[in-house]
Formats: structure tokens, sequence, C-alpha cells
């Protein structure tokens, strides 16, 4: 059975930790607050104080941060990862990050005799708590086909790619598209009670059409109720905008849907809904 260290317990990162461990895996964790790793600890979990000591006891080694920030700290600081990882691991970045850092990565693991994927997912809270992620895995394929079965824990669309980066470029795809995605899912709410149409009933309608989404199916009832709570945080989805819209001018893109989508987020951000999901868009309306 692999021993799987996991660097970050979050929203979604705890409740792949539980699939992990109900799978009959041993995990070793780190989280920054050891008080918030307290549930998973009580499973069987197993708390370090450093990413590297738990990288140390495992040979597959995911990590799931906030920042690409927090992402080069787990690797390359003095207690990281590759610092204490032993020869012949696997490292599997699950967070949404840069793809230039995804390649920097894979190339230092291997100078240790380490294998590197990017394997950003989509999917939100609900497909973590109910291992239905969709997973965009870059990196070599030999390795990908290897850690297949780990992936296949959490997650039911696992596609590779292609080389280190591909996975968070695919990742960077998937934002777009949801970025804009949740402006005419608001929109459409917004329209429907201003003129006076029960929101439930047209959800039910508009859901099962050619309007179907995503967002749509599992944010939009969340919007009618008023309820902003994190399935992924405002302040996260704002910095994914940034990096595509990074990456689109490297490669002379124009983005305009995605601009105005990150204006409009700024905007909330700025009014204090960092920490609320992205379905507070909705905020945007009132």
């Amino acid at each position: 059975m692999t021993t799987i260290g996991f660097i970050g317990t979050g929203v979604m990162g705890a409740s792949i930790v539980k699939h992990f461990l109900n799978a009959g895996h041993e995990v070793h964790i780190y989280s920054r607050t050891k008080s918030k790793a307290e549930p998973l600890i009580k499973l069987g979990a197993k708390w370090y104080s450093s990413a590297g000591e738990a990288a140390k006891e495992s040979n597959v080694i995911f990590t799931m941060v906030g920042y690409p920030q927090d992402v080069e700290d787990v690797y390359f600081g003095d207690q990281g990862i590759f610092a204490m990882s032993k020869p012949g691991s696997i490292v599997i970045d699950m967070t949404t990050s840069q793809p230039t850092l995804a390649k920097k990565i894979t190339e230092h693991a291997k100078t240790l005799q380490i294998d590197a994927l990017d394997a950003p997912v989509s999917g939100g809270d609900v497909g973590a708590q109910n291992g239905t992620l969709s997973i965009m895995v870059g990196g070599e394929k030999a390795v990908f086909d290897k850690v297949l079965p780990l992936l296949e824990v959490f997650g039911n669309n696992i596609v590779y790619q292609g080389q280190a980066g591909a996975g968070q470029h695919t990742k960077m795809c998937n934002q777009i598209a949801i970025a804009t995605n949740m402006i005419g899912v608001c929109e459409a709410i917004a329209y429907g009670k201003k003129a006076g149409l029960d929101i439930n009933t047209v959800l039910d309608s508009i859901s099962a059409g050619a309007a179907g989404s995503w967002s749509l199916s599992n944010l939009g009832p969340r919007m009618v109720k008023g309820d902003l709570e994190p399935g992924f945080y405002i302040k996260h989805f704002i910095k994914d905008m940034r990096i595509a819209l990074e990456e689109a001018e490297i490669m002379h893109l124009e983005l305009p849907g995605l601009a105005l989508a990150k204006q409009m987020y700024d905007e909330l951000s700025a009014k204090g809904y960092d920490n609320n999901g992205t379905q507070a868009l909705i905020e945007y309306y009132k």
C-alpha cells in the first residue's frame, strides 16, 4: 500500500485525505494550523510540523496549497519537500499555479531523482467530498500511469494533458470558462428575480437545457439561498484569473471576458468578500 504525504488540508484537501484513509492508505499530513487538521488526525492521519517531515515518511506526496508562493515554500523551503524527500519519490502538485512553476518543480525534482506531476483539479468542495474531481495532469506519461490508481481514489475524469505545465495550462482554460459563465449565471438569476419569477423553478428549467453548466446546477441554488460559504474562495479565484491573464499576455492573446470577470471579482474583494465562495458574485447585482 502506497504511503501518502499530503501538504495542505483545506476545504478540498481534507476531503481527499479522507478518501485515501478510507482506501486504507497510510497518510502523513502537514498543515500550517494543527488544530484545523484534528478531524483528520482522529481518523488516522499523522500530522507533522513541516512539509519536509511529512514528505520524508511518504513515497507519493500531494500538495494543495493556496498561492504560487506557497507552492515555492513547501517545495523549496529549508523544511520543504525537496530538502527531505527520498529519491524515488513522486510529487504531485494539485494547486492551481503557474505553468512555469510546474516546469521549475519538475526540472529540480529530476536532479534529486524524484518524479513530478502538475495535476490541478476542478469540481470544488462537492467534487472533493464525492470523490468525483476532474484532474488535469502534466508531466511524464509513465509517471502518470504509475499514479493513476491513486488519482482514481478521488477523481473520475482524469486526463493526461502532456508534458510539465500542461496540467496547469489546462486548468487555466477551465478557470477562463468558469469566470465568464459565472457572470451569465448571476445575470440569469438577477433577471429572473426582476421579472418576478420563482428562481428555483427557473433553475429547474434552464439547468436541463442548452444553458446547463456545473456552476448553474451547483452554485445557482446557493446563490438563491444566499449561501456564500466557500467551496472555492474568491481570493483564490482572483489568483487563478490573474495567472491566466498573465499567461495570455505572454502569448499575445486578448481575453476581454476574463478581464471583465476579474474586474468584478476585484470589486467584491475590495468590499470584503475574499473568503466567500465564488457564488458571492451574485452580490455584485444587489
